[in-house]
């Protein structure tokens, strides 16, 4: 599939989990993207799949106990704090906070398979209109992956140096160097971009393969997809 409308399709999927209440419709989504994230390298995906799913796991535990809907039936009722108020938990806010966090896991879900199967160096070279957006978008989509390869390779520095890394803290002592080695990167992008005559009149482009049945199918299909999720409401 193009990278165009791989883009749109999970564009169209993060859209449909904003609108979409139903608990069986959002974990059938987030389950069909935790299979298209796992096709991805095996160094690469962990990271992401994971930070997804406790994300969305810490909602749906958490949640129940810092908001009250008034509805539902009361299954526990616990002290009143400060702030926060009574701590009760209800069928209602559990249903609710399940809601919310199978909508996190499908958004974030969504962009970790952008991320990880997405060309962002096709997509930007195809994109016929709004091109500096497409760049700026594939430049901060890239980020992350890049930094962890630097981070990876820093630590193994390290540890050919025998100090081990170990918690937070030790993985924190990173932070520094791994600013300064963006930095220096985005002047070298910069300066490329310029030598090669990035933003003139007369650019070229490499030849792009013709779209297949599985490209304009992406695309009604997130059409669909959007309209279904908003009929849903």
């Amino acid at each position: 599939m193009s990278p165009g409308p791989a883009t749109v399709l999970l564009a169209a999927v993060a859209a449909a989990g904003f609108l979409i209440d139903s608990i069986w419709a959002l974990a059938t989504m987030a389950l069909i993207l935790v299979v298209v994230c796992m096709r991805a390298p095996v160094d690469r995906r962990f990271i992401y799949i994971s930070g997804a799913l406790f994300s969305a796991l810490g909602v749906i535990v958490i949640s129940p106990f810092t908001w009250s809907s008034g509805g539902g039936t009361l299954l526990w009722e616990g002290p009143t704090l400060p702030v926060l108020g009574p701590l009760d938990i209800s069928t209602d806010e559990i249903r609710i906070a399940v809601v919310n966090g199978l909508r996190l896991a499908v958004v974030a879900l969504a962009f970790s398979a952008y991320a990880l199967r997405v060309d962002h160096d096709r997509l930007v070279s195809a994109a016929g209109f709004a091109r500096r957006s497409a760049l700026a978008v594939a430049l901060a989509t890239r980020l992350v992956p890049t930094l962890e390869r630097d981070a990876a390779g820093l630590a193994e520095s390290v540890r050919g140096r025998g100090v081990e890394l170990h918690g937070a803290r030790g993985y924190a002592t990173l932070l520094s160097p791994l600013v300064a080695g963006s930095l220096e990167r985005a002047t070298g992008l910069a300066e490329a971009m310029e030598a090669r005559g990035f933003g003139r009149s007369g650019a070229t482009r490499a030849p792009r393969p013709s779209w297949t049945f599985a490209d304009y199918a992406a695309l009604g299909g997130a059409v669909v997809l959007v309209g279904v999720a908003a009929l849903w409401l």
